[in-house]
């Protein structure tokens, strides 16, 4: 499977810069970025629809797999705040054959509430509360050494 293509994981909390990241990393390599937040809103989705979501990652993960045997570069840019839903993904483009590569972005809560503000994206709006809670979360799944052993190459973000 030499043909086979790199997998991207992007990992963040809101307001992180996961998809300006993508956005960038999209443009320097031949790739395909999949967003939830944008199929949804390009669906007149709430944002918070947790089904709905769910049913769009599967999808795009379905798509993100086609585009890996194809040799493509897949970008996926969920959040991806928990270890064991990055090794899934990561274990997934392996069976495939892909290269997979992590760029975990950790950046302060008063960034993330200052971008989250002014965007004014979410609805219902998010409290600095909510933020504090998500970086605690973030911070105890962080990718540790061995995580990050796992993947072909850890980016800089």
């Amino acid at each position: 499977m030499s043909n086979a293509g790199c997998l991207i994981i992007v990992s963040g909390l809101p307001g992180s810069g996961k998809t300006t990241a993508a956005r960038k990393l999209q443009s320097e390599r031949p790739g395909i970025r999949f967003c939830p937040d944008e199929w949804m809103a390009a669906l007149d989705a709430n944002l918070w629809d947790s089904e709905l979501r769910a049913r769009i990652e599967t999808l795009q993960w379905t798509v993100a797999l086609d585009v890996l045997r194809a040799g493509g570069t897949a970008i996926i840019e969920w959040g991806t705040w928990a270890r064991d839903e990055r090794e899934r993904l990561r274990a997934g483009a392996s069976a495939v054959g892909a290269r997979t590569e992590l760029l975990h972005l950790d950046v302060t809560v008063d960034t993330l509430w200052a971008r989250i503000e002014q965007r004014g994206a979410e609805d219902p709006p998010m409290k600095r509360s909510d933020v504090v809670a998500m970086v605690e979360f973030m911070q105890a799944q962080s990718p540790d050494e061995n995580e990050r052993r796992a993947f072909d190459a850890v980016l800089q973000g």
